[in-house]
């Protein structure tokens, strides 16, 4: 765990003494379905686009934690496969969802979060049915399931943090998000909130690139041990 004492919102620091709600993401943080969307998205890349496989599995992770159709955007901009491209991987995508589960230590974790007192939130650009659907599986129950709503005008960032602060009375600086991507960390930050990377999809060096103080966690129990420490302090 890295040796860090504070928990960094953008440029003011946060303890986590002043925190009450854990947002998460979901792909890579909660469930560890990285690896199989990168294969989705490279098979569906390959075929459609004519991308070498490894650049466009390589390519996908970079740009991982935005919806699909906007990493085409990034990866191919303005291609005309790419409306197909992302209508083929979230078809596909939904058994990789099916099959895929919390496991126990994540569980775990969750349940030392909510024994401490935190309120829990799901927060992902996941489809908002995908998402449901995860939440109706798990034996787990979270405060909010938020995913990816364009009706609504939902997304993970500012529309999911105002949201979560409204519904669940809090600030933004009683806020925290725990996600597996450099997006996500840029997100937070934008929506002025402390971020915990959750490593798997980028290391910490990774991390530590893009902020030299960033805290990263091998695990989501690993994430309550390091609030219940700093709680302690």
């Amino acid at each position: 765990m890295p040796a860090t004492t504070k928990l960094k919102p953008k440029t003011s620091t946060t303890s986590a003494r002043g925190l009450r709600v854990v947002m998460f993401d979901l792909d890579g943080t909660l469930v560890d379905t990285m690896g199989a969307f990168a294969d989705l998205a490279a098979e569906v890349m390959a075929q459609r686009h004519g991308l070498d496989r490894a650049l466009a599995r390589r390519r996908y992770l970079e740009t991982s934690g935005i919806p699909f159709h906007q990493q085409l955007e990034v990866i191919c901009p303005g291609d005309r496969r790419n409306a197909g491209a992302s209508a083929e991987f979230e078809e596909r995508k939904r058994a990789v969802c099916d099959a895929t589960v919390m496991d126990a230590e994540t569980v775990a974790g969750l349940e030392a979060l909510r024994a401490c007192g935190y309120r829990l939130v799901v927060s992902s650009n996941t489809g908002q049915p995908f998402v449901d659907d995860f939440a109706r599986r798990e034996s787990f129950r979270f405060d909010l399931a938020l995913g990816f709503d364009a009706r609504r005008g939902l997304a993970k960032g500012r529309p999911h943090v105002e949201l979560a602060c409204r519904e669940l009375g809090v600030s933004t600086d009683e806020v925290v998000f725990c996600g597996d991507s450099l997006k996500d960390a840029e997100l937070a930050e934008a929506c002025d909130v402390a971020f915990v990377g959750r490593l798997g999809t980028f290391t910490l060096d990774d991390f530590r690139a893009r902020d030299p103080q960033a805290i990263a966690v091998g695990g989501i129990l690993e994430l309550a041990g390091l609030l219940r420490a700093r709680v302690a302090a």
